[in-house]
């Protein structure tokens, strides 16, 4: 037999109600119930919890003493329920939110924020494989990402259609084309992604789609340092389309071997993860999506 929560309860019932039938109305079970939990722990520690006098149970010390640590034990339940409960609140909760790209997901978690303005926001920003793995092991509650795979574990909501495009220097020879090819792109000095990134693994199978296998100039792991180098005139790069609001110093190429293979901005989380929170995030990125449509 183990002092199990339910026992403390028990003791404590019997301390304060004075006898067993009143520490069973108390906890709404039978009295034998109550009496049996307290003479087995009696017997099994060798213990006395309660003298009986004048037809009232009293406390021993040794009960006083367990009393205490079991009323200190349900305040400190009742304190994690709190905190478990507040945790979700929409009055004073959190969510953590990771994002592939800082556009579209930027602007719902702004949507969001105006919604719900008591609820703190933990952003984390990375690679497609970085935040990915970041909602499977609960770091964070929801992510945003393009391409997201159909995994049977992923609650999955789309958000809005992107491609991948190519971005040249504003001086750039082919800044000025409506539209380039693969093969136009092959024969200019080109920055890549780490091979953890949507964008470069969408760019890949544009090229070998191509028939062409370029080698690029400079690869980068931060979206943020790709598209510097590009303002700074060292390579053509790529991009979801509505990846980023940023519109300086650079030329948007649609790419010709990209027709048709647009595909999704998409809110997901984990099945399980269900949380008025989690919740909300997902009606207020429905709603962003239906009026504003992001191109």
């Amino acid at each position: 037999m183990s002092l199990s929560t339910a026992r403390l309860n028990a003791i404590r019932a019997v301390a304060e109600g004075g006898s067993y039938a009143a520490a069973a109305r108390r906890l709404g079970v039978t009295q034998p119930n109550i009496s049996s939990q307290v003479r087995a722990l009696e017997a099994e520690f060798g213990v006395r919890l309660f003298l009986r006098t004048s037809g009232q149970l009293h406390p021993t010390a040794l009960c006083l003493k367990l009393c205490d640590l079991g009323e200190r034990a349900a305040e400190a339940q009742d304190e994690a329920e709190r905190l478990l409960r507040s945790r979700s609140s929409l009055r004073e909760g959190r969510i953590a939110i990771g994002l592939g790209n800082a556009m579209p997901g930027m602007a719902v978690i702004a949507a969001f924020h105006r919604a719900f303005p008591g609820v703190t926001l933990d952003v984390e920003t990375g690679s497609h494989q970085k935040i990915a793995r970041a909602v499977l092991t609960h770091e964070c509650d929801i992510g945003v990402l393009p391409d997201v795979s159909a995994d049977p574990r992923f609650r999955r909501e789309h958000l809005a259609s992107s491609e991948v495009i190519a971005i040249a220097p504003a001086d750039h020879p082919l800044a000025q084309a409506s539209e380039v090819t693969a093969a136009d792109l092959s024969r200019v000095p080109l920055i890549f992604r780490a091979s953890g990134s949507s964008t470069q693994r969408t760019v890949e199978r544009m090229f070998a789609r191509a028939n062409l296998t370029p080698q690029p100039f400079l690869t980068l792991d931060a979206r943020d340092g790709l598209y510097e180098a590009v303002v700074n005139g060292l390579g053509v790069g790529f991009m979801w389309r509505a990846s980023t609001g940023r519109t300086d110093g650079v030329a948007r190429l649609p790419i010709v071997e990209m027709r048709g293979l647009a595909t999704h901005e998409t809110v997901f989380s984990l099945k399980e993860t269900q949380t008025p929170i989690v919740e909300a995030f997902y009606g207020v990125a429905t709603s962003f999506e239906a009026a504003t449509p992001i191109r």
